[in-house]
């Protein structure tokens, strides 16, 4: 399942870009969140964490690409759910606009859910992006 995301920020894509990809501001704009932890590294690729979920699902994820300011990418793993994000930034004017792509692999029994998650995930993304504009303005 793909689900593709534009958000407009006022700030300058390297505020953006720094705010958006480092993993301990991850709970302050990501609702699904209640903490990361074991975090290594800043962001930069090879950087890991876990995502500790509010149902109390625990994701692991690492940085794969990282191209200051203009592209930034994730891959996570819980059980056999396997989840990629990709956030492309680009100026526009003295701000940034934030393109996320999220790819999410279902195994078998899970493949039902994707009918719902399709729906609600751009729903999802585009409001955690909009609570980042407000963090990243403070």
């Amino acid at each position: 399942m793909r689900c593709e995301v534009v958000v407009g920020f006022s700030q300058p894509r390297q505020v953006v870009f720094d705010y958006l990809t480092h993993p301990r501001n991850r709970p302050a704009w990501q609702s699904s969140l209640r903490t990361v932890e074991d975090v290594v590294g800043d962001g930069k690729v090879g950087s890991t964490w876990t995502d500790v979920t509010r149902v109390g699902m625990r994701a692991r994820l690492r940085v794969i690409e990282c191209e200051p300011p203009a592209l930034w990418v994730e891959v996570g793993e819980w059980r056999d759910v396997t989840a990629r994000l990709e956030l492309q930034l680009r100026p526009l004017g003295s701000g940034t606009v934030v393109k996320a792509i999220a790819d999410l692999d279902l195994p078998g029994p899970l493949r039902p859910a994707e009918v719902g998650l399709r729906l609600l995930a751009p729903v999802a993304i585009r409001a955690d992006l909009r609570r980042a504009t407000r963090r990243v303005e403070l």
